[in-house]
């Protein structure tokens, strides 16, 4: 019986993660779904701007990872009002950054894409696109802070019911904007990204009203805290560390695009169709991954340091559970998926032989994720920066250029590095937690 109430708080936050981040990306599927009508070289710019955006993210991501995890620990603690302080640290923060992410979107959309490698034709076709998506990143970097407070107290349904909204108005102005649909201008490829931008806008809209709302009620947080430059420099440095160990991971991503373009359309368009799909194998590893991340800060804010670990075990083997039923399904039908993606055979054909390939490879991105989760609650982020650092750049990137570029494997040669790469990282996140000594972890504290 234990167990069974171990695994049920853990669904209760799990699944409202699950189906946030599956809203997320059955937005992303939906979108390219329709968006795919236009064409292969439509399908490429979608792909590449989602390398691009992801590189975005990244950089700057690790601001929301680290107040996920400092008000998880916080809120165990009984500490709230620290939790508050670090938040608006980090909103000012981050507010700066939205700011240079739009200034990029504004004035280099064009180079960035020429920057890839990109052919004359999918920069035409593709950098105004690109531009919308960079203002729209620039306001769901400040989203997702205050999504990693909402979880940080444990409330993921909230973050579920934002993301749910934002990305329904997503997926209908993309309809209705990109085809001229419910009397609406017909703008093409443009109209997806202005969609992005309009459900960013409003989810960023709800966020502020649930944090100065409901949560004022339970925190008080409409009382602004004094700065404190001890916090502003913790939340830097945190930020920081998982910020960079995002953008090795992305931008040897983005790499990793850049050799699958010069393969030519057909091999880009089945990499991103690919992606888009296994993109459900993240889903239950991010959301699991989360989950830890919530239970064990929790747990070590309450001094609990072994049940924290045990409350990490329990979530991993959960989430690979989800992610042995989602393989299956894909790997039997990983060609009816794929043709709903695209008309042309050589694309459907390419990208479920390269979805067979993964079916199961993403169980150890399912470890990365779930034991990274894990770390992250006890604020063990030095070991998650050098670890991806190292094995981006020492496996991942030269594993994709012999592949591809010396033994001439094409994309599954690119898929095979990949996933030699997250099979190493998954391997080594999850021997590390389990050689931490959790009685020795302590608060994360700013340092005076």
């Amino acid at each position: 019986m234990e167990i069974w109430k171990h695994w049920g708080k853990i669904l209760l936050l799990a699944l409202p993660s699950l189906f946030a981040f599956a809203t997320q990306t059955l937005t992303g599927t939906i979108n390219l779904i329709m968006v795919g009508d236009l064409g292969a070289l439509i399908i490429g710019v979608v792909g590449v701007s989602n390398i691009i955006m992801y590189n975005v993210f990244a950089i700057f991501s690790g601001i929301g990872h680290s107040i996920n995890y400092l008000v998880a620990q916080n809120y165990g603690a009984g500490e709230m009002r620290k939790g508050i302080q670090r938040t608006y640290m980090a909103l000012f923060v981050i507010l700066a950054v939205a700011g240079i992410i739009i200034l990029a979107g504004w004035g280099a959309s064009e180079s960035i894409l020429r920057w890839t490698g990109a052919k004359p034709d999918l920069i035409a076709a593709g950098k105004t696109y690109l531009e919308l998506r960079f203002y729209a990143m620039g306001l769901g970097i400040i989203s997702f802070v205050f999504h990693g407070f909402f979880r940080g107290v444990g409330d993921t349904r909230t973050s579920m019911v934002i993301s749910i909204v934002a990305n329904v108005i997503m997926i209908a102005l993309t309809y209705g904007l990109t085809y001229g649909e419910w009397s609406l201008p017909r703008l093409g490829l443009p109209g997806a990204g202005y969609a992005i931008l309009i459900g960013e806008a409003v989810g960023l809209a709800i966020c502020l009203a649930v944090f100065w709302g409901p949560m004022h009620k339970r925190f008080h947080t409409r009382k602004l805290p004094k700065p404190d430059l001890g916090e502003l420099a913790l939340i830097g440095r945190e930020g920081g560390k998982l910020g960079l160990m995002e953008f090795s991971m992305s931008i040897s991503m983005y790499i990793f695009t850049i050799f699958v373009i010069r393969l030519g359309t057909v091999p880009l368009a089945a990499n991103e169709v690919a992606l888009s799909i296994m993109s459900f194998g993240f889903m239950p590893a991010f959301a699991f991954g989360s989950t830890a991340t919530i239970l064990v800060g929790q747990e070590i804010g309450r001094g609990r340091p072994l049940e924290a670990r045990r409350e990490g075990t329990h979530t991993a083997i959960l989430g690979t559970i989800f992610l042995i039923l989602l393989g299956t399904v894909e790997l039997i039908w990983a060609h009816q998926i794929a043709g709903l993606y695209t008309k042309d055979t050589a694309v459907a054909e390419l990208a479920a032989f390269l979805i067979q390939v993964s079916a199961y490879l993403q169980i150890f991105d399912g470890l990365y994720n779930f034991y990274a989760g894990g770390l992250r609650g006890i604020g063990d982020t030095s070991f998650l920066m050098k670890a991806s650092l190292t094995l981006s750049w020492l496996m991942f990137v030269p594993l994709t250029y012999v592949f591809v570029n010396v033994l001439h494997w094409g994309s599954m040669g690119a898929w095979l590095a990949l996933y030699a790469f997250l099979t190493a990282l998954g391997l080594a996140v999850m021997f590390r937690y389990y050689r931490t000594d959790f009685r020795e972890v302590k608060l994360k504290q700013a340092t005076a």
